[in-house]
C-alpha cells in the first residue's frame, strides 16, 4: 500500500444495484474531479452531474471531501451512479487510466488510521458493525466505533500518567534531600486503577459472547431429535432428516436472532461408538464443538437409548426431552418439546433468550470483546499488581507503571500497530 496514490473503489456492495458508490482517495481527486465530472464540486455538497471525459459514462450525484476533514485524511470523492456493472466497471477505467488505481482491501480504512483518524479499536468497531446480525451487535459495534472503549483507555492512561509522573520525580531528584517520600495515597490510586481495569476485564467473555454469537450445543444420541429441532428453530428445512441413525456427520451452524442477541445453534452427529470412519469423525468434530459451546442442549428421545454423557463440568447443560408428540413423558427434564406440533418451543425460546441476557449482561453494551481486549487489560492489571508489591523500591515501581501504559497504548495502535495491521484490514470488503 502506498499512501501518495490515489485510490477509486466500488464502495455500495455488489451491482446491479438501484445506485452505486464509487469512492476516491488521495492527492489527484481534484484532477480526477475535474475531467469525469466537470469541476469539483463545494465540499460536503452534492451536484448532480455527467460523468465521462470524451463520453458520457452516465449521470449522478457527485460529493467532494477536501483534507484533512474527510473519512481517510485525504482528499475524497464519493460518485453516486446507477448500479449498471458496464456503468460501474467504464468509470472505475477512466479514474484508472487517469492516474488512480484500484484499491486493496480496507485501504481506505487503513488511510484513515494512519492520518490519525481512526484508532484500532475504532476501525475493530467499525468492522464489528459491518458484520452485525442483530441489534445488540449494532449497538455494541457503534459504542466501540463512536470512542466508547478509545475514551476510557485514555483514563486510564491519564491515571497512569499521574502515578508515574508522581514515583519518576522522586528518581531524578533523589539525591537532592527536599525530596519526599510519595503521598500516602499513592498506593489507593494505583489499587483503584487495579480495580477498574480488572473489572473491565471481567466483562470481555461477555462482550464476546456478544459479538460473536452464543454457541449453543445440539448434543445427543443418534435420533434424538437435534435436526429436527434445528428446523424448527430456524423454521427451514435447513438439516436433512431421516430415521437413520448417523445422517449427521458434520458441524452444521445456524445463526437465530433471538430477542436481538445472535445464537448460532451447532447441529452435531450423535454421539455413539460407531465403526463408520466417517461417523467417527463426525462424532469427534461434536466433542470438539461440546467443549467449545456456552451452552449444551442435551437432547434425549422416548423411542432412542441416551447417550453417555461427556460434556465439560463448567459449561451449563439443559436436558431437552424431544418428540412429546409420541406421547411418551421422560421424567427428570426440565424442558420439553416437539419439532412436530411445535409444543414448548415458545418456552425453549424465552428460556434462551433469558440465558442471552444473563450472559451479556444488561443495559450498555459491553466495549471490550475481543482477544486483543483480554492480553492488553490482563497484561495492564498485571503490572500494576506488581507496583502495588514493589513499592519500596521505586525503580521497579516505575518500570512496572510503564508496562502498563504500553499495553494500553499497544490496544489503540499507538505502538506495535504493524503487528496486527494487515490481519485486521484484510477482512475489510474492497472500498472500505
Amino acid at each position: 500500500m502506498r499512501d501518495g496514490d490515489t485510490i477509486v473503489a466500488l464502495s455500495s456492495g455488489a451491482v446491479p444495484s438501484g445506485v452505486a458508490v464509487i469512492r476516491l482517495s488521495g492527492p489527484d481527486v481534484s484532477n480526477i474531479l475535474n475531467a469525469i465530472a466537470g469541476g469539483v464540486p463545494k465540499p460536503r455538497r452534492l451536484a448532480l452531474r455527467r460523468i465521462g471525459s470524451d463520453t458520457v459514462l452516465d449521470r449522478g450525484l457527485v460529493a467532494y471531501f477536501p483534507a484533512p476533514h474527510s473519512f481517510t485524511g485525504q482528499d475524497c470523492a464519493e460518485l453516486q451512479v446507477h448500479g449498471s456493472p458496464a456503468g460501474v466497471r467504464a468509470i472505475l477505467r477512466l479514474c484508472t487510466s487517469l492516474g488512480a488505481r484500484l484499491a486493496e482491501a480496507g485501504e481506505f480504512t487503513r488511510r484513515a488510521f494512519e492520518n490519525g483518524k481512526l484508532d484500532l479499536v475504532e476501525i475493530e468497531g467499525l468492522g464489528d458493525l459491518l458484520d452485525a446480525e442483530t441489534e445488540n451487535q449494532r449497538r455494541q459495534a457503534v459504542a466501540r466505533l463512536e470512542g466508547g472503549l478509545t475514551a476510557q483507555i485514555d483514563l486510564w492512561r491519564d491515571q497512569l500518567l499521574d502515578l508515574r509522573a508522581e514515583i519518576e520525580a522522586r528518581l531524578d531528584f533523589s539525591d537532592e534531600g527536599d525530596v519526599g517520600d510519595l503521598p500516602t495515597s499513592f498506593a489507593e490510586d494505583v489499587a483503584a486503577l487495579h480495580t477498574d481495569i480488572a473489572r473491565a476485564l471481567d466483562s470481555v467473555e461477555r462482550g464476546r459472547v456478544l459479538r460473536e454469537g452464543l454457541r449453543v450445543a445440539l448434543a445427543g444420541a443418534p435420533n434424538a431429535g437435534k435436526s429436527s429441532l434445528l428446523n424448527a428453530l430456524a423454521k427451514s428445512e435447513i438439516a436433512i432428516v431421516t430415521d437413520e441413525a448417523g445422517t449427521t456427520r458434520d458441524v452444521r451452524e445456524v445463526p437465530i436472532d433471538i430477542g436481538g442477541q445472535l445464537v448460532i445453534f451447532l447441529d452435531l452427529a450423535g454421539l455413539r461408538e460407531t465403526a463408520s470412519k466417517a461417523e467417527a469423525e463426525g462424532v469427534r468434530r461434536a466433542q470438539a464443538e461440546i467443549e467449545r459451546a456456552d451452552l449444551i442442549l442435551w437432547l434425549v428421545a422416548p423411542d432412542v437409548p441416551d447417550a453417555v454423557q461427556q460434556v465439560p463440568v463448567e459449561t451449563p447443560l439443559w436436558r431437552v426431552a424431544t418428540k412429546s408428540d409420541l406421547g411418551v413423558t421422560l421424567q427428570d427434564n426440565g424442558l420439553t418439546v416437539s419439532a412436530t406440533s411445535g409444543a414448548g418451543m415458545d418456552e425453549l425460546l424465552r428460556r434462551l433468550s433469558a440465558f442471552a441476557t444473563e450472559r451479556t449482561g444488561k443495559g450498555e453494551p459491553m466495549l471490550v470483546s475481543r482477544e486483543r481486549d483480554r492480553a492488553a487489560l490482563a497484561a495492564a492489571a498485571q503490572s500494576l499488581v506488581t507496583v502495588m508489591t514493589v513499592l519500596g523500591e521505586p525503580e521497579l515501581a516505575a518500570e512496572s507503571l510503564r508496562i502498563a501504559s504500553q499495553a494500553l497504548e499497544r490496544l489503540v495502535g499507538r505502538i506495535d500497530a504493524e503487528r496486527v495491521l494487515d490481519r485486521l484490514f484484510s477482512s475489510f470488503c474492497i472500498g472500505k
